[in-house]
C-alpha cells in the first residue's frame, strides 16, 4: 500500500505524515485518503511534490526497484528541470553535444 511507502519516508526523514504535508503544501486528507482506500496512490503534481521534499526519485518514492537504464521521458525532464535557467549559448552548447554523441552513435553503428 501506498501509505505504508509514505510513512516510511516520513519516519526515514523524522517527520510526522501531517506534518510532511502541510510542508510539501499538499492536503493533510491525502495520507488519510491513501490509507483508507489502499489502493490510492499521488497525482503526478503530489509525487513531484514528494521527490523534492524527500529527495527521492519519484520511483523510489512508489517503491520501485532503482534502475540504472534512464527512460527518454526522465532524460527529458531531468535536462528541462535542470537547464531551465541557463542562458540560451549553454544550452545551445547541451544540444551541439547531444548531436554530437548522436553522430558519434551512428558511426560506431556504420550508418
Amino acid at each position: 500500500m501506498f501509505s505504508d511507502r509514505f510513512e516510511a519516508l516520513c519516519l526515514e526523514k523524522g517527520v510526522k505524515p501531517n506534518r510532511a504535508c502541510q510542508e510539501m503544501g499538499v492536503s493533510r486528507s491525502l495520507a488519510a485518503k491513501w490509507k483508507a482506500t489502499g489502493t490510492e496512490k499521488p497525482s503526478a503534481d503530489v509525487l513531484e511534490k514528494m521527490a523534492d521534499y524527500f529527495e527521492k526519485t519519484i520511483d523510489e518514492i512508489l517503491g520501485k526497484e532503482s534502475s540504472s537504464q534512464v527512460t527518454f521521458d526522465e532524460f527529458t525532464y531531468a535536462m528541462y528541470n535542470e537547464t531551465r535557467d541557463l542562458p540560451p549559448e549553454k544550452k545551445q552548447m547541451l544540444l551541439d553535444m547531444a548531436r554530437f554523441f548522436q553522430k558519434e552513435l551512428q558511426q560506431e553503428k556504420g550508418q
